[in-house]
């Protein structure tokens, strides 16, 4: 059932998304005058099919929903009655045939950009302050001086205004200089440096995968604290059964004060008696009960049968900015430009080997995401796509001869040279941005896999 759920929501935003790179191309070809023959919703067999404008193109709607493709009439593909030809796309002038394939990557970042900016002017900016938690000991950040409540306020010299921003700056600098210079305030107001250094080409190796980049430093950020406010109760269960109800507030188990609902978990787990006392508020009035442990839980240990509320992070640590409609629009924009170039640091850092490639995900992984985070609601979703649709337009827009990078590539040399290049050149081209892509989609099949293994 979660495959089929991981399918469906992967089909639905990389479909999606496809056309929207395609109706850019699509659009931008109709308006500088090329003849477009089809413009397809998916693949396949048509199952609708509409003639639309003076040009009588084909709107097609297809079974294979994975995207989508234009069609422009070109002679290298048959022949072309005469007076149709100055709209062939070989007889259009390359700046426009460049236009026409800016046009796709061009409309995944335009969508992106408008996605961001109606998230961004509805729900403002909300940042994450680069708060140190749980200090691994020993570890680097322990041997560097690095304390659980430190808020990290630059790297290098640079200020760094969330937790993102402190990931990548340490990714940035360890990979490029072996060390970080970190700028820290405690929870007192004091500053002080610390400087994380990475000798060990093994070690840099670990953190350029992402996901064990803190674990490999041994430190992580604070993370939201769930009070000691029963959310649920089971019925039926010890602790309704004793009048504890939704809303109370737990003070003390057996006389030990609790700080947060993992106190609470923690002394009934360990309880070796049959019954706890338990002291909590209620509307402002303290009170004491005492509840009985005659459950256990899944893997073996004594509940109560209670839920937490909401988790709260501490004061201060998250910063909420209300937006206009045009600075939401500004931000969407640096936004999209800062995951842009993100994505570009990366690719690049993996081309010199500083990087690793368990980074690429494959079908797989993204299927998983998309599963993942439609599951987790609406903004989440949107999220997901913003990421999407903008890796298709920058992964597109790289020198592979068989993409729109590649492509463009080869009008820009033809603009330059004034003639197209040799039929022989392209075809090489074509089979070696193939293979790169072949090459590519292999890696990232077997991150997948080896993901799903453990």
């Amino acid at each position: 059932m979660m495959l089929m759920w991981y399918a469906l929501w992967y089909i639905v935003a990389v479909g999606f998304l496809v056309i929207v790179h395609e109706f850019g191309h699509f659009w931008v070809a109709r308006r500088l005058g090329f003849k477009v023959l089809r413009f397809s919703v998916g693949f396949g067999k048509p199952l609708l099919r509409r003639l639309v404008g003076a040009d009588r193109t084909e709107i097609v709607l297809a079974p294979i929903p994975m995207g989508g493709y234009v069609k422009m009439l070109d002679e290298r593909e048959g022949p072309v009655a005469p007076e149709d030809l100055p709209r062939s796309y070989t007889h259009r002038p390359p700046w426009q045939r460049i236009l026409v394939l800016f046009a796709g990557p061009g409309a995944n970042v335009a969508f992106a950009v408008l996605v961001l900016w109606g998230m961004l002017w509805m729900n403002g900016s909300t940042d994450y302050k680069p708060i140190v938690g749980d200090v691994a000991m020993p570890s680097l950040a322990q041997r560097a001086g690095l304390r659980s409540g430190d808020d990290i306020t630059a790297i290098d010299g640079h200020a760094v205004a969330d937790q993102r921003d402190v990931v990548f700056g340490l990714l940035n600098s360890i990979l490029a200089r072996g060390s970080a210079e970190l700028s820290v305030q405690d929870e007192k107001g004091g500053t002080r440096a610390v400087t994380l250094a990475v000798t060990d080409a093994g070690e840099r190796k670990k953190l350029s995968d992402l996901s064990n980049l803190l674990d490999v430093i041994g430190f992580q950020f604070e993370e939201p604290r769930t009070p000691p406010v029963l959310g649920e109760v089971e019925k039926d269960d010890p602790a309704a059964k004793a009048g504890l109800r939704p809303g109370d507030r737990i003070l003390a188990i057996d006389g030990q004060p609790v700080a947060d609902f993992t106190d609470i978990r923690r002394d009934i787990a360990k309880a070796s008696k049959e019954a706890l006392e338990v002291r909590y508020s209620r509307a402002g009035v303290e009170r004491s009960v005492r509840v009985g442990l005659s459950k256990t839980g899944p893997d073996g240990q004594r509940i109560i049968g209670v839920l937490p509320a909401a988790s709260e992070y501490p004061p201060g640590m998250v910063v909420h900015t209300s937006l206009s409609p045009g600075a939401a629009l500004g931000a969407a924009g640096a936004e999209a430009w800062d995951l842009t170039a993100l994505q570009g640091e990366l690719i690049w850092r993996m081309v010199l080997g500083q990087v690793s490639l368990k980074n690429l995900s494959g079908p797989i992984g993204i299927a998983e995401y998309a599963g993942e985070s439609a599951s987790a609601g609406a903004d989440s979703f949107l999220s997901f796509l913003v990421l999407i649709s903008l890796a298709i337009a920058f992964f597109n827009l790289l020198p592979i001869p068989i993409l729109d990078g590649g492509q463009i590539v080869f009008q820009v040399a033809e603009w330059v040279k004034g003639s197209p290049l040799s039929e022989r050149t392209q075809a090489f081209g074509q089979q070696v941005g193939l293979a790169l892509l072949v090459l590519l989609l292999g890696v990232a099949l077997f991150n997948d896999v080896t993901r799903q293994l453990g």
